[in-house]
């Protein structure tokens, strides 16, 4: 592993002094877990590395479909050192239902970085976080999936469908004892591995559209032991290996009701938004990893000269980095904190539960971008190495690629954008909360002002022209709202981020290159 990666056997904690700084600002127990996530980083920086590569490149997940009897068991088979990582991060998800914050759940699953095991331990998670809500009734099959015993998977696309949920068209009936599911969840995550999923259904009679839909728990086997659904294959991928995912085929297929079945699609876009906030997470966890090989690489390697971090072009680049990093991360725990304070609410939710909504939106969209962008950067700070799959830097590009996809690409966020925006009320509430730490800011109010405009001229508009330009509008917000969450860290962390977040208002806000006083301080580009 050396051989290929700089940042190998590294503590990925100790080292993230943007994280330290987030985490202090956001989440006012970071001090108590400050030592348990420091242990976790050698974890995020060794055996991640370790199980992960060797997945990669040797042992993708295979489906077995029968067993020596000849009976289907549909069955993900894992390498021995994959499946025991996985069942050994299962605690990971345990904090909020201990009394603990989805910060330390999140900090975890950025600290681990990739989308593969990550994604496995989320879905699983998504399953525990509907059971303890909404179907307490099954609490046992809970603990099995915190204590790594039993995976749990999210299974709500369908492939006439996609990401418009209202298009599904597995049904359900309810047979006297037991509700029965019927129809293909085409992009099943977690397919082969799941001892519990949840799964959207329409239940006979039910409206047609998203709203028709009820949430079930469906477990792998049926009462009497048998399959209770079939896993047709595993899709063939050009990004994350570590993750099997395929085509689920229920028939007849045993299932428990969750909560009340009107509310299915609010409990199902529940679970979606805990999802995106994994999804920002691991982002920015892909995002530091490539970081990680370029500050080392710019430091060992040597051209023209010179090393490659006392080059111009070098730092200009770097300086993109540490902004869309730092701003990209705070964000996501500004979200991440709302979704805490917020997260026990049920239908019909408060504004500030939609406000949590909103800005879940604006993190897991734009930290796409970043993660996208950087690591296209950095494989080119790496040179000819960096477009070679034996070497480390490649992988995390391949693997940022998925961030923009999964959980709704930026069409569908720009869809929950409108929505939340209207719920929300008016526009300008919401732009002044954003922009609040901006008041110091010079030459701030310009850009306060332009997204104002463009928020109330996006609610005049017809439907339609509304959705036309969302896209935009939702990542001229999510731009303000990561230079005011930069502004904001400013305030516990330190005049750095101050810069940072003038260096993001005038680049992403007022579409200005960065200016070249940054290439004299080191402090915005140099500071691992």
């Amino acid at each position: 592993m050396r051989a290929i990666s700089y940042a190998y056997g590294t503590n990925h904690f100790s080292q993230d002094i943007v994280l330290q700084d987030v985490l202090r600002h956001f989440w006012h127990d970071f001090e108590a877990h400050e030592a348990d996530l420091t242990r976790f980083g050698a974890i995020a920086g060794r055996e991640v590395y370790e199980t992960v590569y060797h997945v990669d490149h040797d042992a993708p997940p295979v489906l077995v479909q029968h067993n020596l009897d000849g009976k289907r068991i549909d069955r993900a088979r894992l390498s021995p050192s994959h499946l025991a990582l996985l069942k050994a991060l299962a605690f990971i998800n345990r904090p909020p239902y201990d009394g603990d914050s989805w910060h330390h759940h999140f900090a975890y699953g950025y600290l681990i970085g990739d989308p593969g095991l990550y994604c496995v331990l989320t879905i699983t998670n998504q399953v525990a976080y509907a059971i303890h809500k909404y179907a307490p009734e099954f609490a046992e099959w809970k603990e099995a999936l915190l204590s790594g015993r039993a995976f749990g998977a999210t299974w709500m696309t369908e492939v006439q469908g996609g990401s418009d949920l209202g298009a599904n068209q597995t049904s359900a009936r309810f047979d006297g004892e037991v509700w029965r599911l019927s129809g293909d969840k085409y992009f099943a995550s977690g397919a082969g591995l799941t001892d519990y999923a949840i799964a959207t259904a329409r239940p006979q009679g039910a409206p047609s559209g998203p709203k028709g839909l009820a949430l079930f728990l469906v477990p792998r086997l049926r009462k009497d032991g048998s399959l209770n659904f079939h896993v047709r294959r595993l899709k063939d991928k050009s990004a994350t290996r570590a993750v099997p995912s395929g085509e689920v085929e229920f028939a007849d297929t045993e299932a428990f009701l969750i909560g009340d079945p009107h509310l299915g699609i609010y409990y199902t876009l529940e679970n979606l938004t805990v999802s995106r906030l994994a999804n920002a997470a691991g982002a920015m966890g892909i995002v530091q990893k490539a970081l990680l090989e370029v500050m080392h690489r710019v430091r060992h390697r040597r051209s023209f000269g010179h090393a490659l971090h006392d080059h111009a072009l070098i730092r200009r680049d770097l300086t993109d980095f540490a902004v869309r990093h730092a701003g990209g991360l705070a964000l996501t725990f500004q979200a991440i904190d709302l979704f805490d304070q917020a997260w026990h609410e049920r239908p019909p939710y408060s504004p500030k539960y939609h406000l949590a909504r909103f800005f879940t939106h604006l993190a897991k969209t734009r930290t796409a971008d970043h993660a996208a962008h950087l690591t296209a950067m950095a494989m080119e700070l790496f040179g000819g190495l960096g477009f070679l799959e034996e070497y480390a830097i490649a992988r995390w590009h391949r693997e940022a690629l998925i961030t923009p996809i999964w959980e709704g690409p930026s069409n569908i966020q720009a869809l929950d954008f409108l929505e939340t925006l209207f719920k929300l009320g008016h526009g300008d509430d919401v732009i002044a909360h954003i922009a609040a730490p901006l008041r110091i800011a010079p030459n701030a109010h310009e850009a306060i002002d332009r997204v104002r405009q463009e928020v109330a001229a996006l609610r005049a508009l017809p439907r339609p022209e509304a959705e036309w330009h969302a896209k935009s509008v939702l990542r001229a917000v999510a731009d303000l709202a990561q230079a005011s969450s930069l502004y904001r860290l400013a305030e516990t962390a330190g005049e750095r981020y101050e810069k940072l977040g003038q260096l993001y208002l005038s680049h992403f806000l007022a579409r200005e290159e960065y200016p070249s006083w940054a290439f004299y301080d080191s402090s915005v580009w140099g500071w691992m």
